[in-house]
């Protein structure tokens, strides 16, 4: 949960140095906006971020500036979806805002229908869109029973490194554990050094040292580890070993959203992950067909019970028409 300050001239200078960095991070071509030649600006300019938004380019100027001027839930909501925020960093907005979010439950813009149509097609092959702090923000449906049940999971906990240090499903599916997790708390710590001052990326080191004294010694070691592709092995529940090439795909010019893809080194491992595939699709029929059988029942209970109030009501009617 963010933990804000109740000093509104240090929550306008946080308000605006965090609208900075995110607008800085995107490219106009993410958001549909020609580059042009004439570009110094990293990242959006701040009149692109005003016409994304719908508002004037002085007041968004004045809100980058910590002026004290007030800001709608309205006006928020359409600055996350310009600045493609994810959950985390949308509940971040509006609490510097001081307003209560009228759509929490928003999906993230940066995943959007074209991507999670492009996660449905790569299916066999497992596949997520993830953020730089490791959390998934969209993952199709062979991802999602690769390590675990991760639909069974609260949002927060859709956390790779979460998963690794606390999860006991997850763990066993990692054939490699301790290098794995060595591993992914070198890379959380090299991709921290840009977002320090970040309530989300704190408070995900702060649950990480309480929950796992594993974490809490590699952390200590202060190794840094940097992105790259590699060969997983999998210990998959249901379908046994995969040795899976893990490739990421940014989605962006800066780390960011990407796109993980675990595509079969080997035949076996592609037979295992076509037979995953395979029986997920057999639970969602079967899931279908008790569905189906459920409102069959609940219509012909619903039916029998008309019959029966129209025939304990039918003797009543006829006395009242014969009275009338």
């Amino acid at each position: 949960m963010t933990v804000m300050t109740s000093d509104p001239a240090i929550r306008r200078h946080e308000l605006a140095g965090f609208l900075r960095s995110r607008r800085e991070r995107i490219s106009p071509e993410q958001v549909g906006l020609p580059r042009g030649r004439r570009r110094r600006t990293p990242g959006l300019r701040r009149e692109e971020v005003a016409q994304l938004s719908a508002v004037g380019v002085t007041w968004y100027t004045w809100l980058e500036q910590a002026r004290p001027i007030q800001v709608s839930p309205q006006v928020l909501d359409a600055l996350a979806g310009a600045l493609l925020l994810d959950p985390t960093e949308r509940n971040h907005l509006f609490a510097l805002a001081g307003q209560t979010d009228p759509h929490p439950e928003t999906p993230c813009p940066a995943v959007t229908p074209a991507l999670r149509g492009l996660l449905d097609q790569l299916e066999p092959v497992p596949a997520a869109v993830q953020n730089s702090r490791y959390d998934f923000l969209a993952y199709n449906r062979t991802f999602g029973r690769l390590f675990c049940d991760l639909d069974a999971l609260p949002r927060e906990e859709r956390n790779s490194i979460w998963l690794a240090f606390t999860n006991d499903e997850f763990r066993a599916a990692v054939a490699d554990l301790p290098e794995v997790l060595t591993s992914l708390a070198g890379k959380l710590r090299a991709a921290m050094a840009e977002h320090l001052a970040e309530p989300a990326w704190k408070e995900l080191l702060h649950r990480l040292r309480t929950a796992s004294p594993e974490f809490r010694e590699i952390w200590a070691r202060h190794d840094v580890v940097e992105q790259s592709d590699r060969i997983k092995i999998i210990r998959n529940a249901r379908v046994g070993l995969l040795r899976l090439e893990h490739t990421n795909l940014y989605l962006g010019p800066t780390a960011g959203p990407r796109l993980a893809a675990y595509v079969p080194v080997d035949e076996e491992s592609r037979a295992g992950v076509e037979r995953l595939q395979a029986l997920i699709l057999a639970e969602e029929d079967e899931e279908d067909e008790k569905e189906e059988e459920y409102e069959k029942a609940a219509r012909a209970a619903a039916g029998r019970a008309g019959e029966a109030a129209a025939s304990s009501a039918g003797p009543q009617d006829e006395a009242a028409l014969a009275v009338a």
